[in-house]
């Protein structure tokens, strides 16, 4: 509609709707900076917290040489020794664990960790299988068991190290002697607790066959854990190697120093529900009172 002047139109009365003109256009604006901030994923942490807590160092040495599948003790000397130390781990809280593996050769396992659930877990593949198929030179080098887990143990800051030697048999393998590797810990200030599983039967049977089991070596076993400051124990069967363990957890402990990350919480949820309302408004706006005829 063409007019000669619009002067008489500015003596109109100006309405509500003059002044919400604009505000579709803020509500868009609104929403799509709000889908900004949703893709940001704003999160809520807490920040870094340090704690002091009672815990030790220990590397668990065990022996997996073929003798231990003998079946003097039921159902046989390593799958109770590997359950034994399995509920052992599963009741630490603040201690670092590591598993050491030795026959006529030694591995580590297992390095020091908190991680429970992976000592866990490679301890269940343990086994006499190393040295049965020749991933492992079979025998007894407890010398060398040791060597390797004092140098798991040797840098940590801890001032209680521990190494828990299990072994059925008499070191019969290895360049290092166990009097050696045990002088060795003590210079690191490792404590040593060696614990001899067998039974007192001269011939026990195996997987492999009949097994002379007359040959124990008692005095090395107890002169490690004596060099060290540690002790040595003697088990015959799960109930005493349960309570050899519970005597060893009530060890001496020291301050360790945990750090913890607080969880994480979503936050964008907040933007999120005020970019749909945004929407929602705008539309609303568009199609009812300040609806536009073309």
């Amino acid at each position: 509609m063409k007019v000669s002047t619009t002067l008489p139109f500015n003596k109109e009365l100006r309405t509500y709707k003059n002044y919400l003109i604009h505000l579709p256009l803020a509500l868009r604006m609104l929403a799509l900076t709000m889908l900004v901030l949703v893709l940001m994923r704003p999160v809520a942490t807490n920040s870094w917290s340090e704690e002091q807590v009672e815990g030790i160092d220990i590397m668990l040495a065990m022996d997996v040489s073929t003798s231990m599948s003998a079946v003097d003790i039921q159902p046989n000397r390593i799958d109770v020794a590997k359950d034994v130390a399995s509920q052992f781990v599963s009741g630490r809280k603040n201690d670092n664990i590591g598993l050491t593996l030795f026959a006529g050769e030694s591995f580590t396992q297992c390095p020091l960790t908190i991680d429970y659930g992976s000592v866990l877990s490679l301890i269940n593949k343990s086994g006499i299988e190393y040295a049965a198929s020749g991933l492992l030179k079979d025998g007894t080098a407890i010398g060398l068991g040791i060597a390797n887990a004092v140098s798991r143990l040797k840098d940590s800051k801890a001032k209680s190290k521990v190494i828990i030697l299990l072994t059925d048999g008499s070191n019969n393998s290895g360049e290092i002697t166990p009097e050696d590797a045990a002088r060795i810990a003590k210079e690191y200030g490792i404590r040593i607790y060696t614990i001899g599983f067998r039974t007192d039967k001269e011939i026990v049977q195996t997987p492999y066959g009949m097994l002379d089991n007359s040959e124990f070596d008692e005095k090395t076993l107890r002169s490690i854990a004596s060099v060290t400051g540690g002790e040595y124990f003697r088990s015959s069967s799960k109930e005493s190697l349960v309570n050899i363990y519970r005597e060893i957890d009530q060890l001496e402990r020291t301050k360790l120093e945990i750090k913890h990350f607080g969880d994480q919480e979503e936050k964008f949820m907040i933007f999120a529900l005020i970019a749909v309302v945004s929407l929602m408004l705008e539309i609303l706006l568009r199609n009812t009172i300040l609806k536009r005829i073309p």
